[in-house]
């Protein structure tokens, strides 16, 4: 018979939970908030390490100032002149526009690229910006790589002005008339790569007519020749164009817009008149590439709240705008690049 082996006194056949330490309920709470505070002082931690980010929750900590690369007077500048005052009356900061003309836009976009990289200093400038460097060779700076898009404000179509004195009524009749005549008739040029340069250039090269460049150092001159009947053709910016075909001193045979005009809506595209190419003049703001995406982004909310004020719509409207835009900061780079690609690809790159 095998004897059934002794358990030692004092000990019972239940097998024995692991002892556990419980923890008191205020320990526990305690160390829960610590933790919560340091994820909360790790979080601040992080953002702060993104650039820009705490500077753009201070934007604008002092005035700021709207560069434009032309002289007092034209449309760019206008342009600039409505939107300070609309963004100074948002903002808790004046918002100053300084012309710095020089370079056909040189002088002014390279004080913009060199200036802090914190949102204050603005260029505003139009499509001209995409062809700097070919009219300007020699520039200091590529603004494709030293300035960053915040938003685009407007847009407007220019007018194609045929003199009075040329044997063509309507858009495909002139069209027809120089492809026809090659090297018989001259259009205005006032040169420096501005945008009535641009639209002379695509409409040459889309409808395929050889004409004589007339230089003109500015748009008076060229304006009052054409009315003489001593050029046959000068692009002027939409309302200054419909203006003086509505005066009769010329004709508006065509906009060079994708629509037509909300402001002459009985105008022809170019290409409803045989000419296969658009091209809006857009007004933009831009800002040093080196300004954090963070505060170009505060930055743009601030311009379009002044956009979409009842009186800037009003302004822009009466400056002939066929649109105000605001677009975010991608399909404003997306514009932009699309405009340098453009010019890069008509004049050559260099």
């Amino acid at each position: 018979m095998v004897s059934s082996p002794t358990r030692p006194a004092g000990r019972t056949s239940s097998p024995q939970p692991p002892s556990a330490h419980h923890e008191p309920l205020h320990d526990s709470l305690r160390r829960n908030k610590e933790l919560r505070m340091m994820n909360l002082r790790s979080l601040v931690l992080l953002l702060l390490a993104v650039p820009g980010f705490a500077a753009a929750q201070s934007f604008p900590d002092h005035p700021l100032r709207i560069v434009v690369p032309f002289a007092a007077g034209g449309a760019t500048d206008v342009t600039a002149r409505v939107l300070a005052e609309a963004m100074g009356a948002q903002l808790s900061q004046p918002v100053v526009v300084e012309n710095r003309p020089g370079g056909g836009g040189v002088v002014g976009s390279e004080a913009v690229a060199r200036a802090p990289a914190d949102g204050h200093t603005m260029l505003v400038n139009n499509n001209s910006i995409a062809a700097l460097r070919h009219f300007t060779p020699n520039s200091p700076i590529d603004p494709a790589q030293a300035l960053s898009p915040v938003t685009l404000l407007i847009d407007t179509p220019m007018a194609m002005l045929v003199a009075n004195n040329v044997p063509a009524t309507t858009g495909q009749e002139f069209v027809a008339l120089v492809r026809a005549h090659p090297g018989r008739y001259d259009y205005g040029n006032t040169g420096g790569g501005g945008t009535l340069q641009m639209a002379t250039l695509l409409f040459l090269r889309a409808s395929g007519a050889r004409m004589n460049e007339i230089p003109y150092r500015g748009g008076a001159p060229a304006t009052l020749d054409l009315l003489a009947g001593r050029i046959a053709l000068l692009f002027d910016t939409g309302t200054t164009g419909f203006q003086t075909a509505r005066g009769g001193g010329a004709r508006a045979l065509a906009v060079t817009s994708a629509r037509r005009s909300r402001f002459a809506p009985d105008i022809p595209t170019w290409r409803e008149i045989g000419v296969d190419d658009a091209f809006s003049v857009w007004q933009g703001v831009f800002v040093s590439s080196a300004t954090p995406p963070a505060i170009r982004e505060t930055l743009r909310q601030a311009i379009v709240r002044a956009l979409r004020t009842e009186a800037t719509q009003r302004r822009f409207a009466e400056l002939g705008a066929d649109n105000v835009l605001g677009g975010t900061l991608e399909e404003s780079e997306a514009v932009v690049r699309a405009e340098f690609a453009r010019w890069n690809s008509l004049l050559g790159s260099r």
